[in-house]
């Protein structure tokens, strides 16, 4: 019985160090996901620039509107509004 108690113990404690831990491997996790989007879109651009050139600038050119746009209407922090 005593086996059985001393297993249960290590278990909660090898789960509580997985929660202390978590925050950490989510944060990894999210920079994995992030990399690969961006190479996947990075080699996307890539070879729609090599197979359809005007189709290639034509989304560099509304990625780019859209941008500015953005940066123009978006509220920053610490800005003091009118």
């Amino acid at each position: 019985m005593e086996r059985l108690a001393q297993y249960w113990d290590d278990l909660d404690d090898l789960l509580g160090a997985v929660r202390l831990c978590a925050e950490r491997i989510r944060r990894f996790l999210l920079f994995v996901l992030s990399t690969a989007v961006f190479l996947l879109a990075v080699c996307g651009g890539m070879v729609l620039a090599v197979l359809k050139p005007p189709m290639a600038l034509a989304t560099a050119t509304i990625l780019a509107v859209v941008v500015m746009y953005r940066s123009l209407t978006s509220v920053r922090a610490g800005a003091a509004s009118p």
